[in-house]
């Protein structure tokens, strides 16, 4: 059975764009019972920005309620808790051995935190980071792992370690693939739609949270910029409007085009007070059942968790059983 694998980070609220590219598009998977689905929180990964202990557990919770509020299938799919499983920890050490310092100097996260604010002042776990990443993903023999573009790069150093290592000392380790979303995988700010949106900006006014109310939202919305002139059209020269299009695409299930000639001849502002009803009307019951989720009481985040950790460190541990044997490792 083809096994899949992906992770969100518990860095503070998702985001609109976290849900379109990643949350979404996992709920439509696990769909799929022909494939076995991972889906995993990487609280080791959050640490390298040192979070507030009450807020990393709060929004690594928050994670698995999101998942399960946007109908990720817990029953037949396998969420958990990357901390729970030390073989994520083991496995890196190991791994280290097999990556070069040439390779993660590479890796355009830690090379841009670098350029900006100087190599000598960032932490060992970001430029580590890589490689935890490929224990993530080597432990479960993952065919497949849907990330978005700016991870790709991570998944590669990933296939590049289990190749060498497989060379090395034999077939081990599933080589895996990484799949980008070509629709949605990469929702832009509001108010600068050359950068990702991201819930890490100091300025959150072109970034929708999904904890975000009502008034928030359509407040967002309808101050996100846009292109010169009014056509409501996708175009390189038009990122703004393109950005707000695939939004909405993604949202009603509808394709660009089709949406392009719903507002031919129309202005920005009702396209606009149009995508802020449909965010609004597409968050609202997902919000409903996050907030039952996360209530005192509500067992169903540690019965999901359960159930996936019993699975994932089933297989971490045989994997990580295997390799120790092989390196004549106690």
């Amino acid at each position: 059975m083809k096994r899949i694998l992906s992770g969100a980070k518990p860095t503070g609220d998702l985001t609109l764009g976290n849900y379109l590219g990643a949350v979404k598009r996992w709920a439509d998977m696990s769909a799929d019972q022909s494939r076995e689905h991972f889906f995993f929180v990487p609280n080791l990964h959050a640490l390298t920005s040192r979070p507030d202990p009450e807020e990393l557990k709060r929004d690594s919770r928050a994670v698995v309620a999101w998942l399960l509020a946007s109908g990720v299938d817990h029953e037949h799919t396998y969420i958990f808790m990357q901390s729970q499983i030390s073989a994520h920890s083991e496995l890196t050490w190991i791994l280290n051995n097999y990556a070069t310092v040439g390779e993660l100097n590479r890796m355009t996260q830690f090379k841009d935190k670098s350029q900006k604010l100087g190599a000598e002042g960032q932490l060992v776990g970001m430029y580590d980071y890589p490689v935890l990443m490929a224990a993530d993903i080597l432990l479960y023999d993952a065919d497949e792992v849907p990330v978005g573009e700016d991870q790709k790069q991570h998944v590669e150093l990933t296939r590049d370690i289990a190749t060498r290592f497989n060379n090395l000392h034999g077939e081990t380790f599933k080589v895996p693939t990484p799949t980008v979303q070509a629709e949605g995988a990469r929702i832009m700010d509001l108010q600068d739609p050359t950068r990702k949106m991201s819930k890490s900006d100091a300025d959150l006014s072109g970034c929708i949270l999904l904890e975000d109310d009502e008034k928030d939202i359509r407040k967002k919305i309808m101050r996100a910029v846009t292109d010169s002139g009014s056509q409501v059209a996708a175009a390189a020269d038009k990122p703004a409007v393109t950005n707000l299009l695939v939004i909405m695409s993604v949202l009603e299930g509808k394709p660009i085009p089709e949406l392009e000639q719903k507002y031919a001849g129309k202005g920005y502002g009702e396209f606009k007070q149009d995508l802020a009803d449909l965010v609004v009307r597409k968050l609202q019951p997902l919000q409903h059942d996050f907030e039952r989720l996360m209530k005192p009481g509500n067992d169903k985040i540690d019965k999901a968790l359960e159930h996936g950790w019993w699975r994932a460190s089933e297989l971490a541990n045989a994997k990580l059983g295997q390799v120790k044997e092989l390196l004549g490792l106690m």
